[in-house]
């Protein structure tokens, strides 16, 4: 069940548990007194009518009471029995006697009309203009009334009336104002998730670029203070690197349909720009991965590419379930990659030339 639904039957629910004391209230209070002290045409089939009545909001209580909202299937005979009881109970008032105190039925049925129907509301609205025309048929099949019977009769359906479509525009009113403040507290719930999404974002971001620039300080200390030979070959492969890491942390930054094949061409960059002749190939679709699981699928390239002397050449094959980046380059520099949980890495030198491949598999459940 969604949010908003639920706030939607909280609201009916209410309103019910208020119909049902309601209408409990009024047929035993008001409508009981006039059955036993009144003259009927049939008193039998009066109290009969009262009966159903009071057996209607009975049934209504088992699923009212615990908040549920009422089956189709009671709704629909709840009101086939209220109209019948309804018909009975005007038929047994004397002919000039309804729309009086006698005819107990005629604001009565109403209520029960609404603890059936209430989230149902053109139905509820068309049962209810049927029963008052069945009731205005009847009063006026016994005879022409005169002035005065007539307005009586309208002011009593008038009366009876008015309360009801006042609850039924009530609920309507605190329905959508539930609505609206299901609606506004899930907005709010979305933006306080965005912000805290984007902070820990910010506080990952600060996390890795202090990992890098933890690599980095060092060897920057270590040139400064003259403890690093710059023409040293160990010494400028550290700072390739650490150039070449950088630049595809910078990278992966970037707004980009493709951000795996940029992150790649990111470190071929800086390789080229050590004069390195790279070559890139790229086969198969773009596959949606973490930027976690591309920071390690890139982090071997990173180390090979800064071991190549003069050439190397890069090749990317994804499919759906998997992605493999290779590198072969000439060096002979054991750079020591190493396999993660999500990403398994093969690193190699043979002779003059050093081989690379990092490759990444769907985990199906």
């Amino acid at each position: 069940m969604s949010r908003r639904s639920a706030a939607s039957d909280h609201v009916y629910a209410t309103m019910r548990i208020i119909l049902v004391c309601a209408t409990g209230v009024l047929q035993f209070g008001l409508s009981l007194h006039p059955l036993l002290t009144r003259e009927y045409r049939d008193r039998g089939l009066a109290v009969a009518a009262f009966v159903a009545l009071a057996c209607v909001t009975a049934v209504c209580c088992g699923w009212v009471l615990r908040r549920r909202p009422l089956p189709a299937a009671v709704a629909v005979g709840g009101t086939a029995v209220v109209l019948v009881a309804s018909f009975c109970a005007m038929v047994a008032v004397e002919p000039d006697q309804r729309f009086q105190a006698p005819d107990w039925s005629l604001g009565l049925v109403g209520w029960h009309l609404l603890l059936l129907l209430l989230d149902r509301v053109r139905v509820l609205v068309t049962v209810l203009a049927a029963h008052l025309v069945t009731s205005m048929g009847l009063f006026l099949w016994a005879g022409a009334p005169d002035r005065a019977a007539l307005g009586a009769a309208g002011a009593a359906a008038f009366g009876a009336l008015n309360v009801q479509l006042a609850v039924i525009l009530i609920t309507r009113m605190l329905h959508r104002r539930s609505l609206e403040a299901r609606a506004a507290a899930e907005e709010r719930d979305r933006l306080v998730l965005r912000v805290l999404i984007a902070r820990q974002w910010e506080r990952d971001q600060r996390g890795v670029f202090a990992g890098q620039l933890g690599l980095t300080l060092p060897l920057l200390a270590g040139l400064a203070d003259g403890e690093l030979d710059p023409r040293d070959s160990g010494t400028q492969r550290r700072c390739a690197l650490a150039a070449t890491q950088l630049r595809r942390l910078f990278a992966e930054n970037d707004e980009v349909p493709d951000p795996l094949v940029h992150e790649v061409t990111a470190c071929l960059d800086a390789a080229e720009r050590r004069g390195v002749d790279v070559s890139f190939a790229v086969s198969g679709a773009a596959v949606p991965l973490p930027p976690q699981v591309r920071r390690e699928l890139t982090g071997p390239v990173v180390a090979a590419l800064s071991a190549a002397d003069d050439r190397a050449r890069v090749s990317v094959l994804r499919t759906g379930d998997e992605v493999r980046i290779a590198v072969v380059a000439d060096g002979s520099a054991d750079v020591g990659t190493a396999s993660s949980w999500q990403v398994e890495v093969e690193y190699g030198v043979y002779g003059e030339q050093l081989r690379m491949e990092a490759r990444w598999r769907r985990q199906h459940r």
